[in-house]
C-alpha cells in the first residue's frame, strides 16, 4: 500500500468540506442567501456523507481476501443511522449528524491498523470527520432560531 496520501484524496477531501463549513456558517448566522434556506441543505449533506462514510469499510471489506461479514454489516450503519437523524426534529438532527461524522472517524480507525487501508486513510479521515462533525455539531448548537 502506498506510504504518501494522493493528491487527489487531500484536495477532494478538503472540497468536500466546503459545503460543510460554509452552509454551518450560514445557518449560524441566520443567512439565506438567494432565498434558499441552508439548514435542510446541510442536514442532507450531512446525511449523504455520512452514508458515503460507510463506502470505505464496505469497499475495504470486498478487497480483503477475508471479506469480514461483520464489516460488511457496520458498513450501513452510518447510512441507517444518518437517516433516522433526518427524521429528528431540529436542533436533533444536525447534532446526531455532527456526532455520527465524528464517532465514525474513530470507529474506521481499525481499518488502517488491520492494514485494509493505507495510513494516511486513517489520517486523513480523522482530519476530515473532525472539520465536518465539529461543523454539523457547530450549527446545531449555536444556530440563530
Amino acid at each position: 500500500m502506498p506510504r504518501t496520501s494522493s493528491p487527489a484524496a487531500l484536495i477532494l477531501g478538503a472540497a468536500g468540506l466546503i459545503p460543510f463549513l460554509g452552509l454551518s456558517a450560514l445557518v449560524i448566522l441566520g443567512q439565506s442567501p438567494f432565498g434558499v434556506a441552508p439548514r435542510p441543505l446541510l442536514a442532507a449533506y450531512g446525511a449523504v456523507i455520512a452514508s458515503f462514510l460507510g463506502g470505505l469499510r464496505w469497499g475495504a471489506a470486498a478487497a480483503s481476501p477475508e471479506g469480514r461479514g461483520a464489516d460488511y454489516a457496520v458498513a450501513v450503519v452510518p447510512s441507517l443511522l444518518a437517516w433516522a437523524a433526518l427524521f429528528a426534529p431540529a436542533p436533533w438532527d444536525l447534532r446526531a449528524l455532527g456526532a455520527l461524522v465524528l464517532a465514525w472517524g474513530l470507529v474506521d480507525q481499525d481499518l488502517p491498523r488491520r492494514g485494509l487501508v493505507p495510513a494516511w486513510l486513517g489520517r486523513l479521515r480523522l482530519v476530515l470527520s473532525g472539520v465536518a462533525g465539529l461543523a454539523l455539531l457547530a450549527a446545531g448548537v449555536w444556530a440563530v432560531a
